[in-house]
């Protein structure tokens, strides 16, 4: 069974900084692609960011050239570091590890931006 613990989450004001982790189980750690999802308050959940099996990344619009996902696959983690932070970056964030039919999801870890 996979787990997926997320960890990192704070309140900073805006401008500010956080780097969240995820530490996956598994031996099958480095084949499954790994992404970063939020969920604020109202709303959907949204995909932040993505790093492939292979290294590639993609990011939504809104955290572009803010946010820096990154991955180790020897320990089993990916980060994703958020810089110049925004009140409308407040959300839970979740950590996903997927390679169809697999799906995992952490249990998320909460952000709030705000002075």
């Amino acid at each position: 069974q996979v787990r997926l613990v997320e960890s990192g989450g704070d309140t900073v004001q805006p401008g500010g900084s956080l780097r969240l982790s995820c530490a996956g189980s598994g031996s099958l750690f480095a084949i499954y692609n790994m992404a970063w999802h939020r969920q604020a308050p109202g709303k959907e959940r949204e995909l932040v960011a993505l790093i492939s099996s292979d290294g590639s990344t993609n990011y939504a619009d809104s955290v572009k050239d803010r946010f820096t996902i990154s991955r180790d696959n020897a320990k089993n983690t990916v980060w994703l570091l958020m810089n110049n932070l925004k009140p409308e970056d407040t959300a839970v964030y979740y950590c996903n590890m997927v390679r169809r039919p697999y799906d995992y999801w952490g249990q998320g870890t909460q952000v709030t931006v705000s002075s």
